[in-house]
């Protein structure tokens, strides 16, 4: 009786969850499953021009998150886990990790790229080891690899096709959509289009992602600040031509590509006003991202030989009904389209947190 009294008193567990994005850090705070509060935390594009790594950004988005908990009044040592969205690790299975040295050590050299996911794991243990016995998460990082050999082959064995995409937010799209339909989802095929400010699109074959572009490091479509897929032998001739650094040309495919190398902005909603007011480069950038986006959709209908049982379109740029419409329009024919339109990454991160401290599902150690 003793312990169901005491476990009845037990104070509800805090988890705060930290998701940190390219062109903004989203945190939220649990209290057991029900979320008291989401924030955005907006980086514009010159705020973030100075730092010329993407870990050089740390402090910076450590600081207004502990800041703004600050202003809330949150007794920080109720926190029982910090949950971070998982950055550019090794490729490894989905499943929660506890972030440890080898991680950590990881992620602050970028093993496998420089990505704003990177800081997830960084920020959460640096805010986790300053509290009394919390410890760190990371959730489905982007490196989740799931991609069948056949998609691995890029035209060169020096070269091979490596899986970085939204795993998070398109895993956690797919299995709403699939309970939803009365589904499965490991008994679905999808296609689905992370729209941020990156861009990936990946098949879903029953459960498992076996082929998405590298949203990272030029591949697909481009996006907000990504190039995507450039024309190869122009950008052997531009890496040479004896105008720019290794850093410079990759800042151009990852950072100061895409939406913002065209129209000198990463906000969507900016190129959609500049488009209504007649600007014509906008409208041209508008279209030729929906073309771009249309294309890989086409391309992983072939991936899944036409068998196709939904097409979702994510990401904060799917709130823009104009832009989903317009590609709605180009790849119906394949299958029926479905917006949802922000992440589901926050909530999904904040219920795998649950689930392991309440021992329901196993921690994964990183190694």
């Amino acid at each position: 009786m003793k312990s169901y009294q005491q476990t009845r008193k037990r104070k509800k567990r805090l988890l705060l969850v930290i998701n940190p994005g390219s062109t903004s850090t989203k945190y939220a705070l649990y209290e057991e499953d029900e979320v008291l509060f989401e924030v955005t935390l907006s980086h514009s594009a010159q705020e973030l021009s100075g730092f010329n790594e993407i870990t050089d950004q740390f402090h910076f988005r450590r600081d207004l998150i502990i800041s703004d908990l600050i202003s809330r009044k949150i007794d920080l040592n109720r926190i029982s886990a910090v949950i971070g969205r998982g950055g550019l690790v090794k490729p490894i299975e989905s499943g929660i990790y506890e972030v440890n040295d080898k991680m950590l050590a990881d992620l602050r050299k970028g093993l496998m790229g420089q990505h704003a996911s990177n800081l997830g794991g960084l920020i959460a243990y640096d805010i986790a080891c300053s509290l009394s016995a919390t410890k760190a998460y990371i959730v489905d990082p982007v490196v989740v690899d799931e991609m069948q050999p056949i998609a691995r082959l890029s035209g060169h064995p020096e070269i091979e096709r490596i899986s970085v995409f939204h795993a998070l937010n398109q895993k956690a799209v797919a299995r709403i959509h699939a309970e939803k339909s009365g589904k499965k989802y490991e008994e679905m095929n999808l296609i689905i289009a992370h729209l941020g400010g990156g861009i990936s699109v990946g098949a879903h074959r029953r459960g498992r992602v076996i082929d998405v572009n590298n949203a990272l490091n030029g591949d697909g479509p481009f996006s907000p600040e990504r190039s995507g897929g450039l024309p190869a032998g122009q950008l052997v001739d531009l890496c040479f031509n004896g105008r720019y650094t290794q850093h410079h040309i990759k800042s151009m495919i990852t950072g100061k590509g895409g939406i913002v190398a065209y129209l000198g902005t990463n906000d969507f909603k900016k190129v959609y006003e500049k488009a209504s007011k007649g600007e014509e480069k906008a409208s041209l950038v508008i279209e030729a991202a929906v073309y771009q986006i249309s294309k890989e959709i086409g391309a992983m209908a072939a991936v899944l030989e036409g068998k196709v049982d939904a097409i979702i379109l994510t990401g904060g740029m799917a709130y823009e009904k104009d832009f989903t419409k317009r590609i709605t329009l180009k790849i119906n024919f394949i299958s029926d389209v479905y917006v949802y339109p922000g992440e589901d990454e926050i909530k999904s991160l904040a219920f795998n947190g649950l689930l392991a401290l309440d021992g329901k599902i196993k921690i994964r150690t990183y190694s």
